[in-house]
């Protein structure tokens, strides 16, 4: 047996208020499904480690990890609730190479204290859809959990209807969440907040961590790096449907994809979640959320901020999130269309292009391809308003005194061939649960893994849009 050695006493130096000691339930018969050989290969592990399936069915615990479920609370669509690990263990912290540390966490593994009335299960459908989501977003560059490993365990779970149990290995740099500050102030006011600011400074920002003003830095920098990811998201027409507080963590990385979709047709209004009826979570609103969330995440550090203007102070850095949402999100979007220095006008041209490709319901991610390979006619032929953006985009270009190549370049790296398509996820998600076939999903992950590759063939099927009657009906749901 190859030996998996996970660190456990990391997370569990803090008081015990924050999780719970408990072991995932055994298995009734494991099948491993899925093993990612890339994530496995960056984070330094034996790709042997696959053969060892009890790891990632819950029925292998060493005796030196101490696995632990942990407790958080969260604003779920605007309320507050109490919530925690009611379906995940964490086994341990895995050290790379490079001394980082990465949560080993089973998803699926069963009842712990913070279950409420869940049965702590997941089915094999939604972790299929978060392996696969997750394995896009870091092919595409966009800081995200990653899954280490899928398997069935052989158990029933009742949704909707029995489907098939399974467990998903997740990997992240930590679990810590807004909702985490959120739990420590409820039940121990700035003192629990405190202890686990200090440790989340430590593990995520460590250079902050002798400095007086190490919290307002903190709060900075995880506003900067939220930021970042939601710039990342829009720019990719990602729509993550559940922007609670308890999914956004102080790391900035994307964790929890349950009812969330990358779009075909571009709307600014889009929703997919089932459990997102008023569009709280649709695409336009993603950056005010996320400012909403950091808000809340801000507003619990008002009695840790040294003098007597800290709710100045803090009001201040959280106003500043949407101006370093949009230089982040200006950058994303003008490498789209092979822009690298940035003019103060570039917004206005991004813009129209959103504007005109909303009114004509034109497919995000194809558009853009296109766009990369200057096949303009694909796009739409004989229009006025778009032909009038053609030629504003080929003056504003000859500013940045480039190769037509080199532009081409640019958009190439910025603008994917291939992304997780929802008819796709679906196709795969039926294979395996209903005709035991993982070879399309296995397909489709080695063409997801290189999204940014233009001289790879991919087949048609993966890169069309969904049918425009299906996609008017079409929700996502949560695994619970």
């Amino acid at each position: 047996m190859v030996d998996f050695k996970l660190c456990s006493d990391y997370y569990t130096k803090l008081s015990e208020d924050f999780y719970y000691r408990i072991n995932p339930e055994p298995a009734v018969k494991g099948d491993l499904v899925l093993f990612n050989d890339k994530l496995a290969k960056n984070l330094g592990m034996d790709l042997n480690i696959k053969n060892n399936i009890g790891i990632f069915t819950g029925d292998f615990i060493d005796p030196s990890w101490n696995p632990i479920a942990e407790a958080y609370s969260g604003h779920q669509f605007g309320y507050y609730t109490r919530l925690g690990d009611g379906r995940a263990v964490l086994l341990g912290e895995w050290k790379d190479k490079d001394s980082n540390l990465w949560d080993i966490q089973l998803k699926g593994s069963g009842k712990t204290p913070y279950s409420r009335s869940g049965d702590g299960l997941a089915t094999l459908a939604s972790m299929l859809r978060e392996y696969i989501i997750s394995f896009a977003m870091q092919s595409l560059n966009i800081r995200s959990s990653g899954s280490l490993a899928l398997a069935t365990n052989g158990k029933e779970v009742f949704r909707q209807k029995i489907e098939k149990g399974a467990v998903l290995t997740r990997t992240i740099s930590s679990h810590i969440r807004i909702g985490t500050f959120e739990y420590a102030f409820e039940i121990g006011g700035k003192y629990m907040l405190k202890e686990i600011a200090d440790y989340s400074i430590s593990r995520h920002y460590p250079s902050l961590k002798d400095d007086e003003n190490k919290y307002l830095l903190f709060i900075e920098n995880v506003i900067d790096r939220q930021a970042k990811l939601i710039s990342l998201w829009m720019s990719k027409g990602f729509i993550h449907g559940v922007m609670n507080t308890d999914n956004m963590t102080i790391s900035g990385e994307g964790i929890d994809y349950g009812p969330c979709a990358f779009m075909d047709y571009f709307n600014f209004d889009e929703v997919f979640s089932s459990i997102d009826s008023m569009g709280r979570y649709r695409y336009k609103n993603q950056p005010m959320i996320a400012q909403w969330n950091l808000a809340r995440f801000a507003e619990l550090f008002i009695d840790l901020i040294p003098g007597d203007d800290s709710i100045t102070e803090l009001t201040k850095i959280v106003k500043n999130f949407m101006k370093i949402y949009k230089k982040y999100y200006l950058r994303e979007m003008a490498a789209k269309i092979g822009i690298e220095y940035i003019d103060n006008d570039d917004i206005n041209l991004i813009d129209e292009l959103l504007n005109i490709m909303n009114e004509n319901s034109l497919d995000f991610t194809n558009l853009f391809y296109n766009f990369t390979n200057y096949d303009f006619d694909e796009i739409l032929k004989n229009d006025e308003r778009f032909n009038k953006f053609i030629n504003l985009w080929e003056n504003r270009i000859k500013k940045e005194n480039k190769t037509k190549d080199e532009i081409i370049l640019l958009m190439k790296s910025n603008n994917p061939v291939i992304i997780p398509r929802n008819h796709m996820v679906e196709t795969a998600i039926y294979e395996a649960v209903e005709n035991n076939n993982i070879k399309f999903t296995k397909d489709f992950l080695k063409y997801l893994n290189s999204p940014y590759n233009y001289s790879t063939e991919i087949p048609n099927k993966f890169k069309e849009a969904m049918d425009i009657e299906m996609k008017k009906g079409y929700k996502t749901y949560c695994g619970t």
